[in-house]
């Protein structure tokens, strides 16, 4: 009788478990679909590595009131209960009633609401995520760097590549038959289960702050970013940068009355475009200037003090790990997923390479950290307003994800919240949740106005959140969940990576903070 009872059970566990995957997959892919495959442009990609975390908390709590409602069910309660299409969702809890077919079986609505993508579509999105706006910046880390710099772009390619893949493969564990079934769906499941069963959340909680960490400094990216480019395109307006920062903020002021992302992932598309012609226009100006390119100023030493910073900001470039475990669930052949990673990284590669190589041996040591900076006044001046309006309609999505996250965490996680819920019984936003969200902009331009440095920003996001997400914390989970089917060679390079990846990481942030302190200093002075 017992083993009954344990094996009824236990189906009824694994038929949930399902129900709740395939929602999970069909938010993400539905979300992929209202963008348009479009809004994963630079660090906005991370919007979805929000879902992805707060869609194992909802797993968590939607399988708790699954094993409540059999227990008060019994045996009554029969296999065609209702419980494997009951995967209802909102924010205020309440949720469409379970609906079901004539005959008393649950109708499949995930059938009509799942929309896959294909490979072409994925490297669509991992394409924006890893060539995004802060492309400008490596023309700088070259400055620094030289040759070794433009290795760097290749060798951070190469590893970003293989720890998208290994992260995935923690995704995955083989059934009784041998066959591979994926029984994990985000980067906060892989942490968790890598640090049970001692501490079972302890992993999810590291990666959350991680990600939490880079989402919000790169709305101060785009803030600082902002200042700079109307400042250096306007330099006669008795305007400074900082009081341009504010400008920008003030504009921003409205991201804190989101509720959605709706309206604004319709200008995704838009922004990819305007970016890859400001991209055009900068290589075309370069080309034009071919013959006064500086070959004997590309080093083969490095700048010791600054070129961890380089580090910092080429791995930055890269950053997509995040947002790949969403990505691969939704494919409609998850077998092309290597292939697609391959291709993606491979174009990356290059693009970025030239990019940086043609930009610099057009400038020389006169290059600035944003390298539209350096262009004529007439171009500077179109250009940079092109991507003012890019970085202020990319500042709501990573605002929005941190939202989510910090307000899931902290406000809406059940009996475990340290603060009430930000929202009433309707659903509205409570007036103390609004004045939260305004400080989180308000935080954003002080960080701007006092530390208004790209490079050195950028730096210390790639080498602090950045590393650890695309370098450290893939190998250490790739070991920690697959070691014992691992070969060797697997086994050393995630061994070297993880110690490159953190020699790399505590360096550059060594040299980050360094440089941020000083300039913190200085702004204070001044």
């Amino acid at each position: 009788m017992a083993t009954l009872i344990r094996s009824k059970l236990s189906n009824k566990l694994s038929n949930a478990a399902t129900a709740v995957s395939n929602k999970s997959q069909a938010k993400v892919s539905g979300m992929f679909a209202r963008m348009g495959f479009q809004a994963a442009t630079d660090e906005e990609a991370l919007g979805f590595a929000a879902c992805d975390d707060l869609d194992y908390d909802h797993r968590q709590g939607m399988q708790m009131d699954i094993l409540t409602t059999d227990e008060m069910g019994g045996e009554g309660s029969g296999d065609g209960g209702g419980l494997e299409g009951d995967s209802h969702y909102q924010r205020d809890g309440t949720g469409p009633p379970h609906s079901a077919s004539k005959d008393g079986e649950p109708a499949n609505e995930l059938s009509e609401v799942r929309p896959k993508i294909t490979a072409w579509e994925a490297g669509w999105n991992v394409t924006n995520a890893i060539q995004g706006m802060f492309v400008l910046g490596l023309p700088y880390a070259i400055l620094h760097g030289g040759y070794l710099g433009l290795f760097l772009i290749i060798f951070a390619a190469v590893v970003c590549c293989y720890t998208g893949k290994i992260l995935i493969a923690c995704l995955y564990e083989e059934d009784e038959d041998g066959q591979l079934v994926r029984v994990r769906d985000s980067y906060v499941d892989i942490a968790n289960a890598c640090c049970a069963p001692r501490f079972p959340s302890l992993g999810g909680h590291v990666v959350n702050v991680a990600q939490i960490i880079e989402l919000v400094m790169t709305c101060i990216l785009y803030v600082v970013v902002s200042g700079n480019l109307m400042y250096n395109s306007f330099p006669n307006m008795p305007i400074s940068q900082k009081s341009w920062a504010i400008i920008a903020t003030a504009a921003l002021l409205p991201c804190a009355f989101l509720k959605n992302l709706k309206a604004v992932s319709k200008f995704s598309l838009l922004c990819t475009l305007a970016h890859f012609v400001i991209n055009v226009l900068v290589i075309a100006y370069c080309l034009s200037r071919a013959r006064d390119w500086a070959w004997d100023k590309v080093k083969f030493y490095i700048d010791v003090k600054k070129f961890p910073i380089s580090i910092g900001i080429i791995v930055f470039s890269y950053t997509s790990q995040i947002f790949l475990p969403s990505l691969e669930g939704n494919m409609q052949k998850p077998s092309e997923f290597h292939c697609m990673m391959n291709w993606t990284h491979i174009a990356a590669c290059i693009l970025k390479g030239l990019f940086a190589l043609v930009a610099y041996l057009t400038w020389a040591d006169a290059t600035k950290e944003v390298i539209t900076d350096n262009l004529p006044p007439t171009i500077r001046a179109v250009v940079n307003l092109f991507l003012v309006a890019k970085a202020l309609l990319s500042y709501p999505l990573p605002f929005f994800a941190a939202v989510e996250v910090l307000e899931k965490s902290f406000f809406q996680d059940g009996g475990r919240a340290f603060f009430p819920d930000c929202y009433g019984g309707d659903g509205r936003l409570k007036s103390w949740g609004l004045s939260l969200r305004c400080i989180l902009v308000v935080f954003t331009l002080l960080m701007a106005i006092y530390v208004p440095h790209f490079a050195l920003l950028m730096g210390l996001t790639g080498s602090l959140t950045g590393a650890g997400l695309c370098f450290l914390l893939p190998s250490l989970f790739h070991l920690r969940l697959l070691w014992r089917k691992l070969l060797w060679h697997q086994v050393f390079f995630d061994v070297a990576i993880f110690v490159i990846g953190g020699i790399c990481s505590i360096s550059g942030f060594i040299h980050s903070m360094e440089g941020l302190i000083e300039a913190f200093k200085y702004n204070i002075e001044d």
